[in-house]
């Protein structure tokens, strides 16, 4: 596929199917299955599931698609990519439930041995594998080719936001969130570092310390943490229904973390500048 639109909607297409069947899949086997393990440990269960499958999905639909080795993907970034984005989004989050303590509007209330952890781990590994794949893997990575980063930013993380506009409790405001924080700081992190394990790292680590940890709603899905606490006050500071992450909070600490990784893509060369380009010239690596 050597036009890069035509690329970037069949690929894009295929693998957003994948990943949707990889969630369906597993679930109707639960319901219809007779000797299954206990929900957590299942849930865990399918999500290792659905990252294996993606993960070479992806890698074969590059070599096959594209001719070379999905550098990106490797397993020899595989490691520290993952440990430092996991660490860099749960030090975020932190950051985000710190300022609204400072605010007032949320309060520890103890500690909870909560049963649902596994299904946290779970579904912010899926989450982070999926997206990551599909949105930064598929989607940033052909759109930047073609168009150039700031191009692929701006267009990735909107289309990211209304991804995100159907869940339960998403408002305007939450999908504008989404696409200035999320979109735009997981955009940045593949543009600094040119490999998806630091974008899956960094989804994962915010999602689960938010959900996880904190307790709070995760993209409008509630969740019961590690830690018990209370989260009250106007929706465009705490984020209402939808959770922290639609929070102005939120929103600028993923901007200014977005713009230091930009600032950094670019003093690595790893920029490429607005440019409209629609054929595909071989890659070999």
């Amino acid at each position: 596929m050597r036009i890069i639109p035509v690329r970037l909607i069949v690929l894009f297409v295929l693998f957003f199917a994948l990943y949707i069947g990889c969630q369906e899949v597993p679930g109707l086997i639960f319901h219809v299955a007779k000797n299954v393990p206990q929900r957590g440990v299942f849930d865990l269960e399918s999500a290792a599931f659905l990252a294996v499958v993606m993960v070479i999905a992806y890698r074969l639909a590059v070599r096959l698609v594209e001719g070379r080795r999905a550098s990106e993907l490797g397993a020899k970034d595989a490691f520290l990519g993952l440990a430092g984005g996991v660490l860099l989004g749960a030090l975020l989050f932190s950051c985000v439930y710190a300022s609204l303590w400072l605010l007032g509007y949320a309060h520890v209330t103890g500690w909870s041995v909560s049963s649902g952890v596994e299904t946290a781990v779970a579904i912010a590994i899926a989450s982070a594998v999926g997206e990551e794949i599909v949105m930064r893997g598929i989607f940033f990575r052909i759109f930047e080719e073609g168009f150039g980063t700031i191009a692929a930013i701006v267009v990735s993380s909107l289309l990211f936001g209304l991804l995100h506009a159907l869940n339960q409790g998403a408002t305007p405001w939450s999908t504008a969130a989404i696409a200035l924080e999320a979109g735009a700081l997981l955009g940045a992190a593949y543009a600094a570092s040119r490999t998806l394990w630091l974008p899956i790292g960094l989804h994962f680590g915010w999602n689960f310390t938010e959900g996880g940890v904190f307790g709070a709603a995760v993209s409008g899905r509630e969740y019961h943490g590690l830690i018990a606490n209370s989260i009250s006050g106007p929706p465009i500071w705490t984020g209402g229904v939808f959770g922290p992450e639609a929070s102005i909070a939120a929103v600028a600490i993923g901007l200014v973390v977005a713009s230091a990784l930009l600032v950094l893509a670019n003093g690595r060369g790893q920029w490429k500048p607005l440019q409209l380009r629609l054929g595909d010239p071989a890659n070999s690596e």
